[in-house]
């Protein structure tokens, strides 16, 4: 069999790919020289924005969605006889419920408009994370520079085809292909301890997480016999979660249940076992309860762009295969699983806003602020809409930027004022104006109060589209919830604005007694000269003094070319949240109606 391969609807991870495999190139090659370490960070650079131009142009062409790797359409149905017999089943929801299952080849491969929003976003989170991941190897002289940008556009490459996947197999490669490299970028670091742990704690929970998801993948297609979501859908159409009474036979087919596996007793349970595994592997990856306890850790030891990436594209990428799973290959069980998402929905933005209460480090907070959203965004699919797909879309758009730039402010000022805790960031408004009221914004932005308009209407969109599907309760806890989590983001933002109390006076330095300088006497009093400032600026406690003088004697943290890619990604992300503000309506133009085609 040979198949065409529409190169055009796979640009966008081909050029991700050809980028990757280009500063591989250069790191092996080019001399180890200063502006070496720019030029790679300017070719992945380039890199993602020729896949975003790419995503872009596939937007605006008109027509049919782009499919490519299709099986013929004689081979399109199962290759082996699955467990559901073709009529064997009786009820289900009415068809006008569920998506269309349109005639034609099964493809692996669709660029269609959920596709094209995720990787949209992917990829312009993915610009603000290679210019925080710039400054970040600028700082750090053992960070090895080709290594991380080949493995963060790598996880790009991952996040770009996820949304595109419409078969079981390439859903889990691509989503391994976000997650593998995540575990090396968080211990590139050398010789940081918190760094290896985090990297050890991201790499077991996502092996167990992968494993459990493969377990719940293997049933589905055992089940089915088949690995295309649109005919699992198919094949799943005709059945109805089991009550505990076996169906009985139509007349007019005595033998469609007549199988030696007891097909009406043992199948019920099996689809609803590989259901709960797949939704509790795309948890671990989300953070959502109850397997939400790395993230703090793992955030706080990685690199910030790490985290940052973890908390936007990782985690896109997650409910993009979520939602392709329960949407797309699911719908008919939409009956088991929705109440099973707003459980976890509801659990998931309560302990995170509560963890986020006790802590005083800026990143961990973050970290759990992040779990809460990501409550937030499971929220919408806790209820039978058929919008409740692009609600939560929509949700994490908006999210996509305001943490982003928080996470952009966050590291300029541990980078340069050595400041980590909550309380270090008192009076950044006053030392640091553009960084302490841009923190401050995307903050409100987050808690969801004017001017950060964005996040006030991100959660109406959630909020409406859960009564329309009658989630009172749902509702209410996630009107509680907003309450806590206004609480910590006006309390830092409160920090931000307070003015730092003055500095105790440092008390004088003894005299220290003359003695002539012998021969190269000259160098020996200049040390000592240089030690003594050194002292005084440790002494008067001013923040990143000594920090700040270091790099900028080796080019890192205190010059220009370390500080301005944190300063662009933070006027990024802060032009996107104030857009978003002023017209939250374009975000909610990018998901019209049902975006997800059903082949």
């Amino acid at each position: 069999m040979i198949q065409s391969i529409d190169l055009y609807a796979i640009a966008p991870p081909l050029i991700l790919a050809l980028a990757a495999g280009l500063v591989l190139l250069l790191d092996a090659f080019l001399p180890r020289r200063p502006y070496s370490r720019p030029l790679l960070g300017g070719v992945t650079l380039a890199g993602v924005l020729g896949a975003l131009g790419a995503v872009v142009a596939q937007a605006l062409r008109t027509g049919a969605p782009l499919r490519t790797f299709c099986v013929p359409e004689g081979l399109a149905g199962s290759s082996r006889p699955g467990l559901i017999p073709s009529g064997a089943m009786g009820g289900g929801p009415p068809a006008g419920d569920l998506p269309a299952i349109a005639a034609g080849p099964s493809c692996s491969f669709v660029v269609d408009g959920f596709t094209l929003v995720f990787a949209g976003l992917a990829l312009a989170a993915g610009i603000v994370v290679v210019l925080l991941s710039m400054a970040e190897i600028s700082f750090g002289a053992d960070v090895p520079a080709g290594e991380w940008h080949f493995l963060l556009l790598c996880v790009l490459t991952g996040a770009v085809v996820l949304p595109a996947a419409r078969d079981l197999i390439t859903l889990v490669v691509a989503l391994e292909l976000v997650s593998l490299p995540v575990f090396a970028l968080t211990a590139l670091r050398r010789y940081d301890g918190r760094a290896s742990e985090a990297a050890v704690k991201l790499f077991l929970v996502s092996v167990v997480s992968t494993a459990v998801m493969l377990f719940g993948v293997s049933l589905l297609y055992g089940v089915t016999g088949t690995v295309h979501l649109d005919r699992l859908a198919q094949a799943l159409r005709q059945y109805t979660p089991w009550s505990g009474v076996d169906p009985v036979p139509p007349a007019e087919s005595p033998q469609a249940y007549a199988s030696s596996l007891q097909i009406s007793h043992d199948l019920p349970p099996v689809l609803t076992v590989a259901m709960v595994l797949v939704l509790a592997g795309f948890a671990f990856k989300v953070a959502a309860v109850p397997f939400h306890a790395w993230a703090a850790d793992v955030y706080q030891g990685a690199p910030v762009p790490v985290a940052a990436l973890l908390s936007v594209v990782s985690k896109a990428a997650g409910f993009a295969g979520l939602i392709l799973i329960l949407v797309a290959a699911l719908p008919a069980q939409a009956a088991l699983w929705v109440p099973i998402i707003a459980i976890v929905a509801a659990l998931t933005m309560t302990a995170g806003n509560l963890l986020a209460l006790r802590q005083r480090h800026a990143v961990r907070l973050l970290a759990w602020s992040s779990v809460a959203q990501s409550g937030y965004i499971l929220a919408p699919l806790g209820v039978q809409t058929r919008e409740a797909a692009n609600a939560s879309i929509a949700y994490l758009v908006f999210y996509a930027a305001m943490n982003l730039g928080a996470f952009a402010v966050v590291m300029l000022v541990s980078r340069r004022d050595g400041q980590e805790g909550i309380d270090g960031y008192r009076g950044l408004a006053f030392r640091s104006p553009a960084a302490g009221l841009s923190l401050v914004f995307f903050l409100i932005c987050l808690a969801g109060l004017p001017p950060g308009l964005a996040g006030l209407f991100a959660k109406i969109v959630v909020f409406r589209e859960i009564v329309d599907g009658g989630g009172a309760w749902l509702v209410t806890v996630m009107a509680v919830n907003t309450v806590i989590g206004l609480y910590y983001y006006a309390t830092w933002a409160a920090r931000i604005l307070t003015p730092a109390p003055a500095p105790a006076p440092a008390p004088a330095p003894a005299p220290v007694p003359a003695r002539a300088p012998a021969a190269g006497g000259t160098a020996d009093t200049a040390d000592t000269a240089t030690e003594g400032v050194v002292t005084e600026d440790a002494a008067t406690g001013a923040p990143g003094a000594t920090r700040a003088a270091s790099g900028a004697a080796r080019g890192g943290p205190g010059s220009a070319a370390g500080w301005l890619p944190v300063g662009v990604a933070i006027a990024l992300s802060g032009i996107a949240a104030v857009a978003f503000s002023a017209a939250p309506q374009a975000v909610l133009d990018l998901v019209p109606g049902f975006l997800i085609a059903s082949r």
